[in-house]
């Protein structure tokens, strides 16, 4: 499984499919301190509906906070990951038990090298690049 490019959170609504997908949500600039590290990544989240927990993201995490960018799951062949139905292959979308598997993968792998789950409610480090 791989990433789209990443795109404004505000713009959520018109890059997000509105199907089942893994989001991660960044700060487009600078890092948050954990405690174990330095991470520009404040959200990772499994939804059913992708389109409308990003926008309700971008809603909830509005200014006046740092500029958040935001990229879901795609397919290998570039599909938007829950686009079709179908068999798990590298050429098919990814079932939900199996975006939901690799979103829990992922926070789980984030949790232990930085100490904490990504959050987006500490203050960031607007001195370090991101």
């Amino acid at each position: 499984m791989r990433f789209c490019p990443w795109y404004p959170l505000r713009d959520a609504a018109a890059h997000t499919p509105a199907s089942p997908s893994m989001l991660q949500v960044r700060l487009a600039h600078g890092l948050r301190t954990y405690p174990r590290g330095k991470s520009a990544m404040v959200h990772y989240e499994y939804a059913g509906d992708a389109r409308a927990a990003a926008v309700a993201l971008a809603g909830r995490w509005q200014a006046p906070e740092p500029e958040l960018w935001c990229r879901h799951l795609i397919d290998d062949d570039g599909a938007e990951s829950g686009a079709r139905s179908g068999a798990d292959s590298p050429a098919q979308p990814a079932s939900a038990d199996r975006l939901a598997a690799y979103c829990a993968k992922l926070t789980a792998e984030f949790l232990r090298r930085f100490g904490s789950l990504p959050t987006h409610d500490e203050p960031t480090n607007r001195n370090e690049a991101g």
